[in-house]
């Protein structure tokens, strides 16, 4: 029977996440080797979201007070299932609508780290601020110039990078805590 010290657990609980990032960095790896097919899976993903937020919204709309409320919340609700539907019905169509908002998005974000870094140039290392800010601006403006097209690499690419660095991530942060608990044993043992 195996010891249940606190490096065996240790050990026991950074393997399932070194499994875990192993998964990421696998999916993130099929991600951008064919992104379009990840863009939809994610829009999939997201139109069922909004489709369950538009049956929150209906259940929410037979609970409210005020007959103004109930088909206020209720017509939301409506909005929200047939946009859902929509994107679950038509998922080239939600993937296009997806990347131009990931573009304004990117470009709003890029315009917003620049002004932050004319901001706060004075303080030491905001120079990393202006470079997210340069390089998320010129993303965004790249993935708006090339849309719809960009649409066919620009979510599947980002999300699968975006998994694999988590995952690379959660391997070398759970070999870490793994090698720092043997450390911690080996310390005692030797004392």
């Amino acid at each position: 029977m195996a010891q249940n010290t606190p490096v065996e657990m240790v050990k026991r609980g950074s393997t399932v996440s070194i499994l875990w990032g192993v998964l990421l960095i696998v999916f993130g790896m099929m991600a951008v080797g064919s992104p379009f097919l990840a863009a939809v899976a994610v829009n999939v993903v997201v139109a069922w979201l909004i489709v369950l937020a538009g049956v929150v919204h209906l259940m929410l709309a037979f609970r409210a007070h005020g007959a103004g409320s109930v088909i206020w919340k209720a017509l939301v609700g409506i909005a929200y299932l047939c946009f859902g539907g929509y994107l679950l019905v038509r998922p080239v169509a939600g993937v296009a609508s997806l990347t131009l908002l990931l573009a304004w998005l990117f470009l709003i974000e890029g315009v917003l780290n620049i002004v932050l870094y004319v901001k706060m140039r004075s303080v030491h290392g905001s120079s990393w601020v202006l470079i997210d800010g340069i390089i998320t601006l010129l993303l965004g403006a790249m993935i708006y110039m090339q849309w719809p097209s960009s649409s066919l690499w620009a979510i599947g690419t980002l999300v699968g990078i975006s998994m694999i660095i988590s995952g690379l991530a959660r391997v070398m942060m759970s070999l870490g805590v793994r090698r720092a608990a043997e450390d911690v044993a080996n310390t005692k043992l030797a004392a």
